[in-house]
């Protein structure tokens, strides 16, 4: 359904999950009618469908942003995954073990050891100081603390905050007060780190700079990352993959470039409409995939272009000259060329096709 790879090279499954509220949900999930929505669901039967038969898979290292705006079910199936909150159905496989029949003790081992969780309200202890805080999942742990000490001065340094760790979270501001939360999180080195919303409470100019600190940190740690937004551009910014949900479904799943480009529907559509697309079109997918001699000599010369890198990373390399640079793939290999013509043609037929779209659906 996502097209994000095949299910041996997931580290995290979802297949067919619900999680319906209310007195008797499996006896409703047997008899849903598959056509009704959950409005009219709610209003005959009193349930309220949260997730509704939702597959998805998560690759390992990669973030995967789940986005939909409030009462979108987006927050209920992140929790499921955990068992935090427990499905209706469905299955739920975390290297393929299975998530849904893990006994509390399993349970409570993979939350400690495997996964954490950074929420928007930061969670921290007032009473403890910035250390305290950040060591206490390997002080639950049974860590020695002279150990779990070292850990949580090298988490800090990390994320910015040496120097703080004799502070109480109450002296520190709403930015600073997340990077505790996330160097929580971060010590105690889980696989997976899953992200609440985290920079939903934050003044603009702090949530841009926690983003491009988490963006930071992730390309050197390579943690599989699970990350729910209700903000379209941060999760195009964020996402290698964006899950988008309305009324407990998946709308869509696909690449941030995918879901721009090729809206599956309407609801879809009307996030994507306000994007500038140069962030989000590749050099993959607009290069000419002929390799001119001069590309070549370039690429000798050590210059080139990720088939990833995003147009508006591309602007100022190419604004002043015609020449072309070469592009290659993840194992260096050309796969094609761009320059400046390459890239403002893309970007005047992108504008264009989407202005004969609206005045199609205009009329």
């Amino acid at each position: 359904m996502n097209g994000t790879g095949n299910r041996e090279s997931a580290k995290i499954v979802c297949r067919n999950v619900w999680k319906i509220f209310g007195p008797h949900p499996e006896r409703l999930r047997a008899n849903l009618d598959a056509s009704a929505n959950r409005d009219e669901v709610q209003e005959r039967t009193g349930h309220v469908i949260a997730v509704r038969d939702v597959t998805f898979q998560v690759n390992e290292g990669e973030t995967f942003v789940v986005m939909g705006l409030s009462g979108s079910g987006k927050s209920t199936l992140v929790r499921c995954i955990s068992r935090l909150i427990e499905p209706t159905s469905g299955e739920v496989r975390i290297d393929g073990r299975d998530v849904v029949a893990m006994t509390e003790a399993e349970l409570t081992e993979m939350r400690r050891h495997r996964m954490s969780m950074v929420f928007q309200h930061f969670g921290l202890f007032s009473h403890r100081t910035v250390l305290d805080n950040v060591t206490f999942g390997l002080e639950v742990r049974g860590t020695g603390r002279a150990q779990r000490t070292v850990k949580a001065m090298e988490v800090l340094e990390l994320v910015g905050l040496s120097g703080w760790e004799s502070n109480y979270p109450q002296e520190l501001s709403g930015g600073m007060q997340q990077r505790v939360g996330l160097a929580r999180a971060m010590a105690v080195d889980p696989e997976i780190l899953v992200f609440d919303e985290p920079f939903s409470a934050l003044d603009p100019l702090i949530r841009r700079e926690m983003q491009d600190e988490l963006l930071g940190l992730q390309a050197s740690m390579k943690k599989t990352m699970v990350f729910i937004t209700h903000d379209f551009l941060e999760a195009i910014k964020m996402g290698d993959h964006i899950a988008v949900m309305k009324d407990g479904e998946v709308r869509q799943i696909g690449t941030p470039e995918e879901i721009v480009v090729a809206p599956a529907d309407d609801y879809v559509r009307e996030f994507t409409e306000d994007v500038p697309r140069h962030k989000v079109l590749s050099a993959g997918k607009v290069m000419r995939s002929r390799v001119s001699p001069e590309a070549r000599k370039r690429f000798r010369e050590g210059l080139r272009v990720s088939e990833g890198t995003k147009l508006d990373r591309l602007m100022d390399r190419i604004a002043d000259t015609d020449a072309a640079l070469p592009v290659v793939d993840s194992e260096d290999r050309i796969v094609g060329e761009i320059d400046r013509g390459t890239v403002m043609r893309a970007l005047s037929e992108r504008e264009e096709a989407e202005s004969a779209a609206g005045r199609a659906a205009a009329r």
